[in-house]
């Protein structure tokens, strides 16, 4: 799956209102899962990207985890059931998960190597971190889903298939300050959804 392909996953109601295809998914992952993967990775790979960030500091770890994740949603995508939790919840126990494994793992490195204390605090969290992180994954997902369609566009080709700011104004007929400064607009209004919290 190339990063430069764009996939938009919305089911429009009369009034023009996206609605998530949560109950549908597996089936759809059924009949083409390259393509049900990408439109899942469209809609909640910012999110997960986020829920992933929080606990990994390190990008290229951070990164790493994200990508074992992706490979594990191939073999998991079939235990998803929606009458049970909503895909962006199953998503959400998935990456913090995957994140809490590998930082658990980082830690037992730099105790071995001597880097780190023995005596140091785990890693894992309490139930009111996990909260607090839950509740930034939804908030980030309910931010996203108050852009429009073309900016929801926008922001998964710069933030997460990483498409240069020069690329993205060549192929949309702009300039490369336009698309700039219309990122950074976007920006602004995800981070007033969020309470000013930094992307």
């Amino acid at each position: 799956m190339g990063r430069g392909r764009t996939y938009i996953w919305v089911n429009r109601k009369p009034g023009g209102e996206d609605v998530d295809k949560e109950l549908d998914w597996t089936l759809e992952f059924q009949k083409d899962r390259e393509k049900a993967m990408g439109r899942l990775l469209e809609r909640y790979g910012p999110m997960m990207a986020y829920v992933v960030g929080g606990i990994l500091s390190d990008p290229h770890e951070a990164e790493e985890c994200l990508a074992k994740i992706r490979a594990k949603l191939w073999e998991k995508a079939a235990s998803f059931d929606g009458a049970r939790a909503g895909l962006a919840t199953w998503l959400t126990a998935l990456c913090r998960n995957a994140a809490y494994d590998r930082l658990r793992t980082l830690e037992r490195q730099a105790r071995h190597s001597g880097e780190l204390s023995p005596d140091a605090p785990d890693p894992a969290p309490g139930p009111e971190e996990e909260l607090l992180r839950r509740e930034r994954a939804q908030a980030l997902e309910k931010a996203l889903g108050t852009l429009s369609q073309a900016d929801r566009r926008l922001f998964y080709r710069k933030y997460y298939y990483l498409q240069s700011t020069a690329r993205m104004a060549a192929e949309l007929g702009t300039t490369e300050r336009a698309m700039e400064g219309k990122l950074y607009r976007i920006r602004k209004k995800l981070q007033k959804q969020l309470g000013g919290d930094v992307l």
